[in-house]
């Protein structure tokens, strides 16, 4: 009896869909350089929103496939409302951790 092996688990930024180097490299690396603009945390923040937009429409196409011609298996039709879920409570997660800090600022005395 011959039993398949065993394959590692991918990093987590690769899990989650987010693009760059593995976290070992960038701590390496050292601190990154301050970046304002367009290419700073207001990036870092619509890329993320994109993410979870993508995620959502390719749950949507899986269930319309699903529906319409039976063409995909329903293991990855609920694959793909799993993780369009699960990116959706992260988004609001981080969110809500964004307006708390925001708030806990604003109430800071000068």
């Amino acid at each position: 009896m011959s039993v398949a092996p065993v394959n590692a688990i991918p990093p987590a930024d690769t899990l989650m869909g987010l693009q760059g180097a593995p976290v070992a490299a960038a701590v390496a690396a050292g601190p990154a350089p301050a970046v304002h603009g367009p290419s700073g945390f207001a990036a870092l923040i619509e890329q993320g929103i994109e993410a979870v937009d993508t995620k959502a429409k390719a749950a949507d196409q899986a269930v319309r496939a699903f529906v319409l011609d039976d063409s995909i298996p329903v293991h990855q039709v609920s694959y793909a409302l799993g993780q369009a879920q699960l990116s959706l409570e992260l988004m609001l997660q981080i969110r809500g951790r964004m307006v708390e800090g925001y708030q806990q600022l604003m109430n800071m005395q000068l």
